[in-house]
């Protein structure tokens, strides 16, 4: 380093409120890893944020620097390394306030989702939240949010009514409706391409308890289930959001021993609203799979719902791939059927009908999510390491060349990894006004590495 640099550096641990973290200090491994170890980044430092000022300081000498600036708080969408540069963290932004009265809730920029839903439930509310309690509240919200009340709702990118942000030239301005509705537009659904939110203002729902729950049915039903959820989904009514999941699972002590070292799927389920009608609008879909292996629904408070998934795995090397579908083809049933039991590394494959609420635009209403499709997949190869991430990818590739026939194309950003193929989470209107508005707010393109949009 320069010995310009060297005194940039100096400076700013002199005057941040929070904590700069070196090579060699206690804290930089810990605060440099993110969830998703497919990276492993080598900053100069990483920087925690206790404030918009500190935010605007670390803003300021990642220019001075002319280096990489990676900005993340739990670090579950981290894409690229910030090899040399810095990383600003914004995990110590966890303020929560809720207004009842207003149904909304101020979220700073490091918050995370278990949070946000605690203190929305002591009110008899809740946000459009992820399944997971540690997911980030701003990078979720940013890549348009897809939970259990969205059917219902709506994305969370849509539930946005103002942030505040701090822009790469370090002004801090309030984005919204009323404020600067070109940035706030961007916001919902663009990622981090266009600064750095410190807190977000969003809008809470009347939902207090819910009928849900999941269900394990044998592999040998998957293939009749999946062709009932096809048809099931045409009728599924907007309170109730289903995902149907296959599974292989290992032969160890920690699965329960009905589903150990077999393939099974899984039927996640929640119904906003009294569990009998609920009941009744799942009923056609189980009925397909008949006796389950394990599980059951009822109703649970709506803070429960993350019991719902698999605890949220450690810090892990994986590899996903994820497409779009308007149909659910015997072809493609064949094709998951196929690579789930492949016994490679592929051992998730996730399908979730969207529709509803998510099928209709609001009038102003950002870029999030697409417009043309009724389906996600998601496949995973979980818990890899330098030995089997060479085999993960080439399924991943063989996997991603059969499902291309069948998928649209177009993606959802918050569950893609692949940096390469972020234009396709927008149509092409939107894709060219967010570059137009990249050019506006970010000209000097500091803020890369990320879901990169780069400017018109």
């Amino acid at each position: 380093m320069t010995a310009a640099g060297t005194t940039t550096i100096r400076s700013l641990r002199d005057h941040l409120h929070g904590v700069l973290h070196l090579p060699g200090d206690p804290g930089y491994d810990r605060t440099r890893l993110p969830w998703r170890r497919n990276v492993d980044p080598r900053p100069l430092a990483v920087a925690e944020a206790a404030d918009v000022t500190d935010v605007r300081r670390i803003l300021s000498a990642a220019r001075e620097l002319d280096v990489p600036l990676a900005v993340q708080a739990t670090g579950h969408g981290a894409l690229t390394p910030a090899d040399g540069g810095l990383i600003l963290s914004t995990a110590r932004l966890r303020g929560v306030e809720v207004d009842p009265v207003r149904r909304t809730v101020r979220a700073g920029g490091g918050a995370v989702w278990g949070d946000v839903v605690a203190a929305a439930a002591e009110h008899g509310l809740a946000p459009l939240s992820g399944s997971s309690g540690e997911v980030g509240v701003a990078g979720y919200t940013l890549g348009g949010g897809l939970g259990w009340l969205s059917r219902r709702y709506g994305y969370a990118a849509n539930s946005l009514l103002r942030a505040e942000v701090v822009t790469a030239d370090g002004a801090h301005v309030v984005a919204g409706p009323d404020d600067d509705a070109r940035l706030w537009w961007a916001l919902r659904g663009g990622g981090g391409n266009f600064g750095v939110v410190t807190e977000l203002e969003l809008a809470l729902f009347p939902v207090t308890e819910v009928f849900g729950g999941v269900v394990f049915f044998p592999g040998e039903r998957a293939a009749d289930l999946l062709r009932a959820y096809g048809e099931f989904a045409a009728s599924e009514p907007d309170a109730l959001t289903t995902v149907c999941i296959l599974l292989r699972l290992p032969p160890v002590p920690e699965v329960p021993e009905p589903l150990r070292d077999r393939v099974v799927l899984a039927v996640r389920a929640v119904y906003v609203g009294p569990a009998e009608d609920g009941a009744r609008a799942l009923a056609p879909l189980l009925a397909t799979g008949g006796t389950p292996l394990l599980g059951g629904f009822g109703p649970m408070p709506f803070a429960h719902t993350p019991r719902l998934n698999d605890p949220q795995p450690g810090a892990q090397v994986s590899e996903e791939h994820t497409d779009l579908f308007r149909t659910v083809e015997d072809g493609l049933i064949d094709v998951l059927l196929d690579e789930v039991a492949a016994g490679e590394a592929v051992r998730v494959i996730e399908l979730r009908h969207w529709g509803g609420a998510l099928a209709v635009r609001p009038e102003s209403g950002g870029p999030a999510g697409p417009d043309d499709a009724e389906f996600s997949l998601i496949a995973i190869a979980p818990e890899l390491d330098e030995e089997s991430l060479p085999g993960a990818r080439a399924q991943m590739r063989r996997l991603a060349g059969r499902l291309r026939p069948y998928a649209t194309g177009g993606v959802f950003l918050n569950f893609l990894s692949d940096p390469g193929r972020t234009a396709a989470a927008y149509t092409p209107a939107d894709h060219a006004r967010l570059r137009d508005l990249k050019r506006v707010y970010d000209p000097e393109n500091v803020f890369r590495q990320n879901h990169h949009i780069p400017a018109a």
